[in-house]
């Protein structure tokens, strides 16, 4: 009980001290808080950390979605901490003067209290402090806070193994992670459950280009052919044939490519971020004393499917993976082909989109035809043009503006 009386005693002199210190001091003077200096190091280091997420992003280490998450959270980082700043500085300014009434009443309440739960219990409840909340978004960087969410999409794919959405979620973030031979299986995965798609080819060979020390190796090559050739306009792949022209100082190119996509809008592409980089690159070039010369307006494309017969498909497979070309030419005047598209018999059946970006010279484009003849052949000798032995399927005098899908079944040999 001595001990507990003791420990009663010490507890009150503590909160007098508290309570009365706080009065002495401010009849002296009252305090104000400056919390200038803290937001200007929060801004210094916003900016830090900003150029340091947009230098990792235009030197490709992050993708589209992880730029935009982490620029997104260190923006609100920001804004919580200048908010909380300004609170505490109108708190303090605006504090009234303490007067005599109420430390005197604290005191009468402390000591009177006290007693009264001495009196009741004879002891005291062990005094525990409260935890601190922590807000775990707020404690992590930006890397730990990728690092989470890798972790939280990886224990996704377990117990979701067919979600596509979460194993491609899983392939973008192990390539922000510099994991890229896991990012590309996470993506052959993705292919296995909802197919062959150009968006998909399109990750690949991001993902290989940054495995390869963004290089466009023959595999990274082979992954944009195949974007390609089912979509000529995707995003992805156009952003990363952009970027590597852009490095290598191909502005022109870049500014192709970019421009493209910007052009095309579509939901899936930050317009606004991918648009700066574009004039970045403009600007660049305009230095070289050239001018972007971008033809965007002409939108023609021809979307081809191209399947097999059961017949060719078993005479196929008694043999080596053949090459097949996929062209058009006029429906009138030369033969030469206005966009073609090489694959293997081993990606039938799949489809196709030919346009201007398949184009076989500057001369002659897929644009400049209203009318043109579509041939799908696998190459007995793996060379072009259409040779006894070979197998093939055509569609004659298809027009442009119909913008309708053409299927082309391989079922016939050339005599």
């Amino acid at each position: 009980m001595v001990a507990l009386l003791f420990t009663l005693i010490a507890f009150i002199l503590l909160l007098l001290i508290i309570v009365w210190g706080h009065f002495l001091r401010q009849r002296n003077y009252r305090n104000k808080v400056d919390n200038s200096f803290r937001d200007e190091t929060n801004i210094r280091l916003y900016k830090e950390h900003k150029s340091e997420i947009e230098r990792d992003f235009s030197q490709g280490r992050l993708d589209q979605s992880s730029y935009d998450y982490l620029i997104s959270e260190l923006d609100q980082s920001l804004l919580q901490d200048i908010e909380e700043n300004a609170n505490e500085q109108k708190q303090v300014t605006e504090a009234k003067p303490i007067t005599m009434f109420w430390p005197v009443t604290m005191t009468v309440f402390m000591l009177a209290f006290s007693a009264l739960l001495y009196q009741q219990t004879g002891a005291f409840e062990e005094l525990t402090t409260m935890p601190r909340q922590q807000q775990s978004h707020q404690s992590l960087d930006a890397e730990q806070q990728a690092l989470v969410q890798l972790q939280k999409l990886k224990q996704q794919t377990e117990q979701e193994p067919n979600n596509s959405d979460a194993w491609y979620s899983l392939g973008q973030a192990l390539v922000g992670a510099g994991d890229f031979s896991a990012a590309l299986a996470a993506f052959d995965r993705v292919i296995e459950i909802d197919g062959e798609h150009a968006d998909l080819y399109g990750a690949k060979a991001q993902a290989s280009f940054y495995q390869n020390e963004q290089k466009i190796t023959p595999e990274v090559q082979s992954y944009i052919d195949k974007a390609l050739a089912l979509d000529a306009r995707d995003p992805s792949t156009n952003i990363l044939l952009g970027m590597h022209a852009f490095v290598n100082q191909d502005y022109q190119t870049a500014v192709q490519h970019w421009q493209l996509v910007v052009s095309d809008n579509r939901p899936s592409v930050n317009v606004q971020a991918l648009q700066q980089a574009l004039t970045e690159a403009k600007s660049r070039l305009a230095l070289t004393g050239e001018q972007a010369s971008v033809d965007v307006n002409s939108q023609v494309s021809l979307s081809v499917k191209v399947s097999l017969s059961d017949e060719i498909r078993k005479q196929l497979e008694q043999g080596q993976d053949k090459v097949v070309f996929i062209y058009a030419i006029p429906a009138e005047g030369s033969r030469m082909p206005l966009a073609a598209i090489k694959l293997r018999a081993s990606d039938l059946p799949t489809a196709v989109t030919l346009s201007d970006a398949n184009a076989m010279t500057p001369q002659a484009k897929l644009s400049d035809a209203k009318a043109v003849n579509v041939f799908a052949i696998i190459s007995e000798s793996g060379s072009a043009g259409i040779k006894p032995g070979d197998f093939k399927a055509e569609a004659l005098n298809v027009e442009l503006a119909t913008n309708k899908m053409i299927s082309l079944n391989i079922n016939t040999v050339v005599e």
